[in-house]
């Protein structure tokens, strides 16, 4: 009988398909953070909700009640329980029928990975083969993990980690002795045990989980008793949904990937969502923001904020603002002030009219409609004052001021058939915040623009391998001006460089601020574009900003100055960068008669080290076999040379000359009594 009855079973058990796993091991995508938190899961494709989840990851407390609950001797026996087996076969000859099935973890998993409805001695059979069979595959802790990820909770809620985020809003990695009571109850009878809808069902049936654990003695029965006062919870939680925007296009990208790892640290990323969503509330309904930070040694995005809430229809939630093409305002001004320290025109102890005038067919005022007369870059800078931008715009070329944005990967939006005019300096244009950020980043990084990173597991930005949007010390001249900008009310001053913006029509306010560690940029406004009355950077975006750079925590660490940098008052600059005139041309030499430009060396010249021109340079020592010979043409004299926007040693000539420190790329300019310039580009080899 005996024989016969193994027979039986080595037939049944050779009848059998292999074991399929593809369903069963169908998860979740998750994204998460730097340092793997949990951002948003993403529902399968059938709509459930299982999320990846391993032992290791669990409260000890809910596996030691789990085990003692439904397997007492589950690491030790091979899959199938003989005690427990034998104890079910006599109940069933006793009574005629299945009174208890003697079922393991490990057969339980059997019968969520091949789901079967019928209640037969042939369906159990074939459990326990599938039992012992997962248990050679997998071993223990490959069969708890399996029952972690499948067990059913109610509803799409499948597996351990989404259950204990459904119904507490917290990963399983610390559950009180109530909620792990009530999560090892409820795949027992999921529909029929659910809190959310049976509550009194759920408490009973958690009430004896934690009955047998005091009796295992895994928990005491004081620890019984308190957990018991707890309350069960009455609704379903929703899954955690920050960095939406950032999430949904990484996964968009990468759709067959399980887990998506980004950049964004989860703590700053909820505190800045959580501040956009206050202060866009308090501006008015309909009223988005948006808030981007930046790591400015790496690239790497920190926060991506696209909305005040995805879900949020009425303030178009579901459109990520900082990828939308908008009017910066003012927002662009520190660099054209860059574009004039770099080429020598201006430095920020340069005086600048800021007076009425009218250019070809454009007369710019001031916000406040008032003027300041004779004032300083570095002034002008920090109030933002129109007039002088216009004014430097002018001298450094609309035209070249759009293609060093574009050079350094801007996308910029000029409107439709219409060349680059003096608008632009005011915010005649459009750019996304992503690109405005990684701008002003470049201030910070010595001007190398980054290349964002939102993946972990990218290339490292490398500072040497990146466009370049201005010269080191330019880049800090704008910092440093910056840094002294008025701070919006009840904010202290000299914390941070930052610049706001204000769209025509008051559609858009944007500020964009940055230390040494950190760039943050925000914009405020309506998606549609409507305008907003009263919305102004300085009142509605610049607030948030510091608010933002407070939540990033640590003191602000200003951007270092170069040793290069020429820190003086006006009255030590070199005479033409005292002052820039209006009253007299600035790119043509009318009493001369030429254009002033430079003859040697040749834009895009490459140089050794150590050789100059053939021709020696007249006033040269012997010795300076490492010195670049410089002359010019044209210009009304005396002549001012620099290089990298500092001046060059041997007297306001047309021939000069400059001893390179080691190699890279130089901008050498030079400049006449008028206030015209030319510049060029070499790179020191």
């Amino acid at each position: 009988m005996i024989v016969f009855g193994a027979i039986s079973v080595w037939r049944f058990i050779q009848t059998l398909p292999p074991l399929d796993l593809t369903q069963a091991e169908l998860r979740s995508t998750v994204v998460l953070d730097r340092e793997g938190r949990l951002l948003r899961p993403f529902a399968t494709a059938d709509g459930r909700w299982r999320l990846p989840v391993t032992a290791p990851q669990v409260d000890p407390r809910y596996l030691a009640m789990l085990t003692a609950y439904e397997d007492r001797r589950f690491a030790s026996h091979p899959g199938i329980d003989p005690a427990a087996t034998l104890r079910a076969a006599w109940q069933w000859l006793a009574a005629g029928r299945i009174v208890s099935g003697g079922s393991t973890l490990s057969m339980q998993v059997a019968r969520l990975v091949e789901p079967r409805s019928e209640r037969s001695l042939r369906a159990k059979l074939r459990q326990m083969v599938r039992a012992v069979q997962l248990e050679r595959r997998f071993g223990k802790d490959g069969v708890l993990d399996l029952y972690l990820a499948l067990a059913p909770y109610g509803g799409p809620v499948e597996g351990l980690r989404a259950a204990s985020l459904a119904y507490f809003g917290r990963e399983p990695a610390r559950l009180s002795f109530a909620e792990s009571a009530l999560l090892v109850a409820l795949p027992q009878a999921p529909e029929a045990r659910r809190p959310d809808r049976f509550p009194q069902a759920a408490r009973r049936a958690r009430d004896r989980v934690l009955a047998i654990a005091v009796a295992q003695g895994v928990i005491t029965a004081a620890e019984a008793q308190a957990a018991r006062a707890e309350p069960v919870p009455a609704s379903r939680k929703s899954f955690p949904m920050l960095a939406a925007h950032a999430a949904e296009a990484a996964h968009a990208v990468d759709p067959a990937a399980r887990v998506l790892r980004l950049t964004l640290d989860g703590r700053l990323q909820a505190s800045l969502e959580t501040l956009a969503t206050e202060r866009a509330a308090s501006v008015g309904p309909g009223i988005s923001a948006a808030i981007l930070a930046l790591d400015n040694r790496t690239g790497a995005v920190l926060a991506q904020v696209g909305s005040p809430g995805y879900l949020d229809a009425s303030r178009s939630g579901a459109i990520d603002m900082t990828g939308a093409i908008r009017s910066p305002g003012s927002a662009l001004k520190p660099f054209i002030y860059a574009l004039a320290f770099e080429t020598g025109l201006a430095h920020p102890e340069t005086q600048l009219d800021d007076r009425p005038v009218r250019f070809t067919g454009y007369a710019p005022e001031n916000f406040d409609l008032g003027y300041q007369g004779t004032v300083t870059a570095r002034r002008a800078l920090q109030l933002s004052l129109n007039v002088p931008a216009v004014d430097l715009l002018e001298v450094v070329g609309p035209a070249r001021f759009i293609a060093r944005l574009r050079a350094a990967g801007a996308r910029i939006e000029l409107p439709r058939d219409t060349a680059p005019g003096l608008p632009v300096a005011l915010g005649g244009l459009g750019i996304t915040l992503t690109d405005l950020a990684r701008l002003f980043s470049g201030l910070a990084r010595q001007g190398l623009v980054p290349n964002l990173t939102r993946r972990l597991g990218e290339a490292p930005v490398e500072v040497t391998a990146e466009a370049r949007i201005t010269e080191g010390v330019a880049a800090w001249y704008v910092a440093d001006s910056l840094r002294g900008a008025p701070p919006p009310e009840n904010a202290l001053p000299n914390r941070i460089a930052y610049k706001t913006g204000t769209s025509y029509g008051y559609r858009d306010a944007l500020a964009v601020g940055f230390d040494r560690r950190v760039t943050i940029a925000v914009w405020v406004g309506r998606p549609d574009g409507n305008a907003v009355p009263g919305l102004v950077g300085r009142v509605a975006a610049a607030p948030i900003l510091f608010d933002a750079f407070a939540r990033f925590g640590g003191e602000p660490d200003p951007v270092p100055m170069p040793r290069e940098a020429l820190v003086t008052t006006t009255a030590g600059l070199p005479p033409p960068l005292r002052h820039i005139r209006r009253d007299i041309p600035k790119t043509l030499s009318a009493a001369w008669g030429a254009t002033l430009k430079i003859a040697y060396p040749p834009d895009g010249a490459r140089i050794g080290l150590g050789l100059s021109e053939p021709d020696p340079v007249p006033f040269a020592s012997p010795d300076q076999k490492a010195s670049l010979a410089l002359k010019a043409l044209g210009g009304v004299p005396p002549l001012t040379w620099m290089v990298d926007g500092l001046p060059v040693a041997g007297g306001p000539r047309r021939q000069s000359a400059w001893e390179p420190e080691g190699a890279g790329f130089a901008r050498i300019s030079v400049m006449d009594a008028t206030g015209a310039s030319d510049s060029v580009m070499v790179r020191i080899e």
